[in-house]
């Protein structure tokens, strides 16, 4: 049986990063992974800027295209915002080579791989954890669950189900060259072109990333409302399209983000914004938390759940509560977002653009502030 400091089952942006930080400060690191690499990956391809200069090096290499303007629609309602920035706001990405990128980095600096490998049992013990996998049989002191959406780390870790999981629906579309120059200028939401939720262009290499998601957890047709929204940006011909139908966690866990030896990551801890369902920044920064909060606290692990914990609240969890804030009267209160709109519309894009850019936090006092303005939402 084989021995490592940190055993890492997932290879996306979280567990990447939690492998290249591990490593990187000299522990013996094994990443676990279920698929052959590259493996594609459900997701819209969208790195916000605050999550891409979270990164110690240049990924120019693996994006597709970058943005430097987002637009932004309102269903059914005159609001429509722009928001422009020198810097790339969203860079677009294929998961699969983006993925490998950041793998090939943690490798470079030691780190090692199992692929095509599942974990299909994790035992504690009194000096580790005994990982049981679908090949060779692991060894480790830590094990850091970066394996999303369905992780096998949290259930086989003993956590229950406490996330909200909400559904989307992403297609890589090629559409005709005339419709593909015309959408391929910007990036675009369109709030309200789903129940709670809303519909997304993301214009890649030679073709377009369509999606839709509702940030409610509700039974819903999306593929109907997928096909509304095509007939909204006048697509009346695809040449090509490859659908796909994923979870987003978009509610963080309520029993911890770590037992024992055993911390969760990104997808797995729930990680996503309550927002905009993104996911991959909070990723890349949970993973490298994970990894330091381990590193420095090695030999106590209630020292290293207790860093964790507080790097966490210092860094993901308030940012994320106060993003839930936003989401809930942006999806549950139509109403009184219009209003707001109105009156606060493109001064609140331009935050929350500066947010996405990594430039400002929330204000601390956020709810205080919607409460002053509107007095209806006394109960958030």
């Amino acid at each position: 049986m084989k021995e490592y400091d940190i055993a890492i089952v997932g290879t996306g942006p979280s567990g990447a990063m939690a492998a290249f930080h591990a490593a990187k400060n000299g522990k013996k690191v094994i990443l676990i992974e279920k698929e052959k690499l590259p493996r594609y990956k459900t997701c819209g391809g969208g790195l916000v800027h605050r999550g891409r200069i979270r990164l110690p090096f240049s990924i120019d290499a693996v994006i597709e295209k970058e943005f430097f303007e987002l637009e932004v629609f309102f269903e059914k309602s005159p609001h429509s915002f722009k928001a422009k920035r020198d810097e790339p706001i969203i860079s677009m990405v294929m998961r699969d080579s983006f993925d490998q990128f950041l793998v090939n980095k943690a490798l470079e600096k030691g780190a090692q791989i199992l692929a095509q490998t599942s974990m299909v049992g994790l035992t504690k013990e009194v000096d580790g954890l005994h990982i049981k996998t679908s090949g060779e049989d692991i060894k480790c002191q830590y094990l850091i669950g970066a394996d999303g959406a369905l992780s096998q780390t949290a259930k086989l870790g003993g956590w229950k189900e406490s996330r909200k999981l909400i559904p989307a629906l992403e297609y890589e579309v090629k559409v005709p060259e005339e419709d593909y120059n015309r959408l391929s200028k910007n990036v675009r939401f369109d709030v309200d072109a789903v129940p709670d939720g809303y519909a997304w262009c993301f214009p890649k290499n030679g073709h377009l990333s369509l999606g839709v998601c509702t940030l409610k957890k509700q039974k819903i047709d999306l593929k109907k409302y997928y096909k509304d929204y095509l007939k909204k940006i006048e697509i009346n011909e695809i040449l090509e399209s490859e659908a796909h139908g994923f979870q987003i966690p978009v509610g963080q866990r309520k029993d911890a983000f770590s037992k024992g030896r055993i911390f969760l990551s990104g997808d797995a801890a729930g990680f996503a914004d309550p927002l905009t369902a993104e996911g991959i920044s909070n990723a890349i920064l949970s993973g490298e938390l994970a990894a330091k909060a381990i590193v420095e606290n090695f030999e106590n692990e209630k020292d290293a759940n207790e860093a964790y914990q507080q790097l966490l609240d210092q860094h993901i969890l308030t940012e994320l509560g106060n993003s839930s804030i936003i989401a809930f009267i942006c999806y549950a209160q139509p109403a009184i977002r219009n209003m707001l709109l109105s009156k606060y519309g493109q001064k609140g894009c331009e935050i929350l653009t500066d947010i996405f850019m990594g430039k400002k936090a929330f204000p601390d006092d956020l709810k205080n502030k919607i409460k002053s303005r509107v007095p209806l939402l006394k109960f958030i």
